[in-house]
């Protein structure tokens, strides 16, 4: 298919050489203007500004959306995990001397902050909490190891999460994560490209034998904080979900590589859950689900906290899943989600590129999805829309809480051996309006491979192949402009 001409394209066609080599100057520096000015006053969040990190005009990389995170914070006091009787040697338990060192670093939070290194070696631990003001610094060739034992002082239980009403999985109270934080402010887990291993095997066979008593632990989960920063780390083997922001603000993942075997129950990479002002991006994933999810609680407990999920960017992801998608949005959800901007992405052999998943019982809204520039090869559904999990947290969600979605523009895809078209399954009485698909190929189909749509409205602009009728328009509406 012949692609658009740019739409100033014949209106140049119109002018003299001469003069449009002047209009041509003229626009380039009203353009460029334009931006600047633009990426100064209008960006819908910025990053805290560390200590010497460069000001607005001194930044890099325009392409980045970690806004004025610049520099790593200088700490003023610095000490490493050996000075509070650490062993790097893979066997001797380290818990102990994690809890005494972010103990000793509390005191400083407010006195210029600290920063825990960790040199090289394996460091055997349960898990342990951070503390504001305050890096965890892994240098080259450091490994901190999660404990693979079922002690409970290694892992202790902690209260369910208030927008989930009890554990992901099972009734009553969670595992803490190996690495863990609430409250906290301007904490930075990062370091030379140095790697936190959960050693998840355990947690996968209680999951797999189905001796599971509690939901398992996350790898790093920060509750309820503001200015995060996770980068340029690997992060090996959780027992569930990896990294896991909730009721968080200002937050930034980049520069990850994430990575557990593909067959690893619930594995997600990274679940920004109820959080606003997440920047994320730079990062391989290889996982046993989901490489990027957007949720924000599950039915009635979400809707009752209403904490949702908003202006969230994720940009140059790459990765593969083979039962779960490259992004998926929800299913829990009920606290609402908007504003997601999703770029740049390659996926590959994974059972979908991008899911949103909803269902009766949530309640809650998904609006306002910017999915550009997405490429897919071997991945069996390029774009899902899905529904009738059912998957509810109790006996008390109410069947008349139907998500309402309006507002998902999809451009730019191409999806190379794929197995199946799209499939976009709304639910009756809370369809998908105001959905665009602009620019979207999907090559390796049956010819008897159809689209297949319920509950969704919208419009479609250079699509291949034909879309369902309910999208079908010549690219004539609003919605794809």
């Amino acid at each position: 298919m012949e692609p658009e001409k740019p739409y100033y394209a014949s209106i140049m066609a119109h002018f003299k050489k001469p003069y449009w080599v002047f209009l041509f100057l003229l626009f380039t520096v009203i353009t460029i203007l334009s931006i600047q000015i633009s990426t100064e006053s209008t960006l819908p969040f910025q990053f805290f500004r560390v200590s010497g990190s460069p000001k607005p005009d001194d930044v890099a990389d325009p392409g980045s959306c970690a806004g004025l995170f610049g520099e790593l914070p200088v700490r003023e006091h610095v000490m490493s995990i050996k000075e509070f009787g650490g062993v790097g040697d893979g066997k001797t338990s380290n818990t102990a001397a994690f809890w005494k060192a972010i103990t000793h670093m509390q005191r400083f939070s407010n006195r210029g902050g600290s920063q825990l290194n960790v040199p090289k070696g394996k460091w055997l631990t349960g898990s342990f909490n951070l503390t504001s003001n305050f890096t965890l610094f892994l240098e080259h060739g450091a490994v901190i190891l999660g404990s693979a034992s079922q002690d409970p002082n290694e892992w202790p239980l902690v209260e369910p999460l208030p927008s989930y009403g009890r554990g992901r999985e099972r009734l009553g109270a969670r595992h803490i994560s190996l690495i863990h934080g609430d409250g906290l402010t301007n904490a930075v887990i990062t370091g030379q490209n140095g790697t936190i291993d959960g050693q998840g095997r355990m947690w996968w066979d209680l999951w797999w034998n189905k001796t599971l008593k509690h939901t398992r632990g996350h790898l790093v989960e920060i509750m309820n904080s503001h200015n995060t920063l996770i980068s340029n780390l690997t992060f090996r083997n959780s027992p569930f979900w990896t990294i896991h922001p909730i009721y968080c603000s200002n937050v930034v993942i980049k520069g990850m590589t994430i990575l557990a075997p593909l067959n690893a129950p619930n594995t997600d990479g990274i679940d920004v859950d109820s959080s606003t002002n997440v920047c994320i991006e730079d990062c391989y994933i290889e996982s046993g689900d989901d490489l990027v999810a957007v949720k924000s609680g599950w039915d009635q407990y979400g809707i009752r906290i209403a904490r949702p999920s908003s202006n969230i960017i994720v940009r140059r992801i790459s990765g593969t899943t083979p039962t779960c998608s490259g992004v998926g949005i929800g299913s829990e959800m009920s606290g609402g989600i908007s504003n997601v901007t999703i770029e740049d992405m390659n996926v590959w052999n994974s059972a979908a590129g991008v899911r949103i998943k909803t269902d009766k019982g949530r309640g809650g809204y998904i609006a306002n999805i910017i999915i550009n520039n997405i490429t897919m090869d071997r991945v069996k559904i390029p774009v899902r829309f899905s529904r009738d999990s059912n998957d509810h947290p109790d006996d008390g969600w109410d069947p008349k809480a139907i998500p309402k979605i309006k507002g998902i523009f999809i451009s730019n895809i191409i999806s190379l051996n794929s197995t199946k078209a799209p499939e976009l399954a709304g639910l009756e009485g809370g369809s998908y309006e105001g959905v665009c698909f602009k620019n979207v190929t999907v090559l390796g189909l049956a010819p008897t491979a159809a689209w297949h749509c319920e509950f969704v409205s919208g419009c479609t602009n250079a699509v291949f192949p034909l879309p369902c009728p309910q999208l079908q328009n010549n690219g004539s509406s609003a919605c794809c402009l």
